[in-house]
Order: structure tokens, then C-alpha cells, then sequence
């Protein structure tokens, strides 16, 4: 398979459980930012069957918890997920974007998801 996400070997895995798995982004929007994988090739989030999305969020909160612990700067984050081309999706393996946030990383960060369309980030 030409999945880049489904080539475990050849990335480097930051945590791991029986049906999913993390790594650090290779074009982070801010440090320690972290993509969300279930192990079975699935092309995004709306694939994925009830137990795996219990799992794969379940996961999300595995690795929250080891980022703030990681870094004790880190204050909020923004969970997100892009779903086929239209929305951004550029590997086609579902994952969800962990994004640590830290208090100043920007000077205003009202609007918070809304700025993936940058028009409509500030309301």
C-alpha cells in the first residue's frame, strides 16, 4: 500500500496502543503538534465504525494528558480533523490533529477552527 500512515515502520511513533497511534507532525503548526492514527487504513473519520472512533478518542485523551505532562506551557489546544481534498485532507488515512496551544502563541485567538477559512476566524 502507498499509505504513508500505514507504513509504521518507517515513521516515528510516539505512543502506540492495540488500535491506534501517535506521532509529532511533520509540518507542525506549533510545537509538540501531534496526529491521532487508528492502525487500520480507514480513508477518514466518517469510515471509521463506533468502537474505533471510542477508541481512536479515547487515544486523543492518552495523548493530551502526555503532552500537557510533557510540556506544563502548554494551555489549550485545538482538535481537528480535515475530511477529503475539499477540506484540506492531503494523506488519505484518517487522523485527527492534536495542536498544543500556549497563552500568547498568537496575539488573538478568537475564532480559534473557524480560521480555516481566514475570512471567517474573526466574528
Amino acid at each position: 500500500m502507498d499509505c504513508l500512515f500505514c507504513q509504521r515502520e518507517k515513521l516515528e511513533i510516539l505512543k502506540e496502543s492495540e488500535q491506534c497511534f501517535a506521532i509529532y507532525d511533520k509540518y507542525p503548526v506549533t510545537n509538540m503538534h501531534s496526529l491521532i492514527l487508528p492502525k487500520r487504513h480507514l480513508r477518514h473519520f466518517f469510515n471509521l465504525n463506533k468502537l474505533e472512533r471510542e477508541k481512536l478518542f479515547d487515544f486523543v485523551e492518552e495523548i493530551k494528558t502526555f503532552l500537557e505532562t510533557t510540556d506544563p506551557s502548554i494551555d489549550g489546544f485545538n482538535v481537528g480533523m480535515n475530511c477529503e481534498a475539499s477540506a484540506g485532507q492531503t494523506i488519505f488515512h484518517c487522523h485527527i490533529h492534536l495542536i498544543p496551544r500556549r497563552s500568547g502563541d498568537i496575539s488573538e485567538p478568537m475564532g480559534g477552527v473557524r480560521g480555516v477559512i481566514p475570512s471567517k476566524r474573526i466574528y
